[in-house]
């Protein structure tokens, strides 16, 4: 196995990345071995993709274990993130297996389970007739597709075909403009969100949010275990933004139903919106799918695709996400070592800084949030090496890395849970050391820390933000500035 080529020096430990936004990759027949994932985490992967969509609960409890056993042995924190299905919706099946629907022929989808043609098919949902309405629009099969409604009723939904084209069984159907009176958690859903709390996952995906009662459903049966990161993938889900935000422990910005769902010229500006609501939220925000698409094939990407992931990067997004490219592609390490020399080379841009300080963070009127923006204003004002962040439940990092500050941080806790948990928090290198008791001995393991992982030599000053009493949750109220002296390492651990 290659060196881990973020190391300094021999007493370094575990992998320091050269940038503060992290890449999610997900893992599948291409990728879920030891070897490969071990590969990805040293070119530039932070944390993994179980999609729930695809493979049953042996193999992904094999992808799991696979990948604790390498997060071990790189001496790294790894969030995994399992990625529930969703409520997706289906036509059935052919006579021939496919059909073809005529541009500006009449379609309809119907509750007949006989095998459909060029005239009609089943829609296996029955929940979807009587709701729908004259002028509203059918999309299947990702939007190659286009029906409009002309009449609808309890049995039937007569369409014309705005944009026909050949159909094949089983395909998605998406519907823009209503609000799909599905569950956002299926039987399989509920079966697979179980699984990943069994398997301890540090975050559960919630597939084609509508509502923030979706949300609220999710998080009842996690049972406090995991954080939810709720996808934007529909239209509704726009509307109701602030309050899927407010419920959820994260935000993804799932293009792909989304871009289905809504006119191509929308999903950037809306892309845009999302990640500033949620950045102000403090809390991480994912741009996903498609961002290196033709890498499933090509060793290399796009220009269009570089200047996508660019653009997320100076956008200020927590995460940049990898799908089917590191899931199912050729060239799986090629992606993820393609998107971090992509975003290493933005955030080493002159203009970046203030590129993503566009997207306004008002601080909260208490004393942690204070303190979160005097350690960003500390290090856009004196040569900081770095903060050294002491939490027990990730709150203080969230807080900081809220103000995006010139400084990385050095994230220290006693929890496992919350070190791989904030894998997917802007600007973190997060540790799992023990707690601390007393200020003398914050300052003294927070100085051999920042060595040890190479936040700086002698001389080198640090923001240190810690909370009295320690190991007390949200008491975050001490910031204070240390200098290295090289020596630090010689204190026993």
């Amino acid at each position: 196995m290659a060196n881990i080529p973020y190391r300094r020096s021999p007493h370094h430990r575990g992998i320091k990345r050269q940038r503060r936004v992290k890449i999610l990759a997900t893992l599948g027949p291409a990728s879920r071995d030891k070897e490969t994932i071990a590969k990805l985490l040293q070119r530039g992967a932070d944390a993994f993709r179980v999609n729930m969509s695809h493979g049953d609960h042996e193999t992904h409890r094999e992808t799991i274990a696979n990948i604790r056993a390498v997060e071990k042995d790189l001496m790294r924190p790894v969030a995994i993130l399992c990625d529930l299905q969703g409520p997706k919706l289906r036509v059935g099946q052919f006579k021939d297996g496919k059909a073809f629907l005529k541009h500006g022929a009449h379609f309809t989808l119907d509750r007949n389970p006989e095998p459909g043609d060029d005239d009609r098919v089943c829609l296996p949902h029955p929940e979807l007739f009587g709701i729908l309405e004259k002028g509203q629009r059918l999309l299947i099969d990702d939007g190659k597709l286009q029906l409009k409604v002309i009449r609808a009723d309890e049995n039937e939904i007569l369409c014309s075909a705005e944009v026909g084209g050949p159909i094949s069984d089983r395909k998605g159907v998406n519907i823009p403009d209503a609000i799909v009176p599905v569950p956002a958690l299926t039987e399989k859903d509920k079966r697979d969100l179980a699984f990943a709390v069994e398997q301890k996952a540090d975050w559960i995906g919630l597939s084609f949010v509508q509502r923030p009662e979706d949300v609220a459903e999710a998080r009842k049966l996690m049972g406090g275990h995991g954080a939810l990161m709720a996808k934007i993938e529909k239209p509704a889900a726009v509307t109701s933004l602030e309050g899927i935000i407010e419920l959820s422990d994260g935000i993804m910005v799932a293009r792909g139903d989304l871009g289905v769902e809504l006119l191509p010229e929308e999903v950037p500006p809306i892309q845009k919106h999302i990640i500033e609501k949620t950045r102000a939220s403090g809390k991480p925000v994912v741009v996903a799918t498609q961002m290196l698409e033709s890498m499933i094939k090509s060793p290399t990407p796009t220009r269009a695709e570089v200047s996508d992931v660019a653009n997320a990067v100076y956008d200020g997004a927590d995460a940049v996400m990898l799908s089917a490219e590191t899931a199912a592609g050729d060239w799986p390490v090629e992606a993820v070592t393609i998107m971090d020399r992509i975003a290493v080379k933005v955030e080493s841009d002159s203009t970046y800084a203030e590129r993503i300080h566009i997207a306004q963070t008002p601080l909260d009127a208490t004393t942690a949030d204070a303190l979160a923006g005097s350690c960003a204003q500390i290090a856009d004002t004196l040569p900081i090496e770095g903060i050294i962040v002491f939490t027990g439940s990730g709150g203080s990092a969230r807080r900081v890395a809220r103000e995006r500050p010139a400084a990385p941080m050095l994230v220290l806790t006693p929890s496992q849970t919350c070190a791989r948990r904030l894998a997917l928090l802007w600007g973190t290198h997060t540790v799992t050391t023990r707690d601390i008791g007393s200020f003398e001995e914050m300052i003294a393991k927070g100085k051999r820390m920042a060595l040890r992982h190479g936040f700086g030599d002698a001389g080198t000053r640090l923001v240190t933000l810690a909370g009295v009493p320690f190991g007390t949750p949200g008491s975050t109220n001490l910031l204070h500035i240390v200098t290295l002296t090289g020596n630090e390492l010689e204190t026993p651990r």
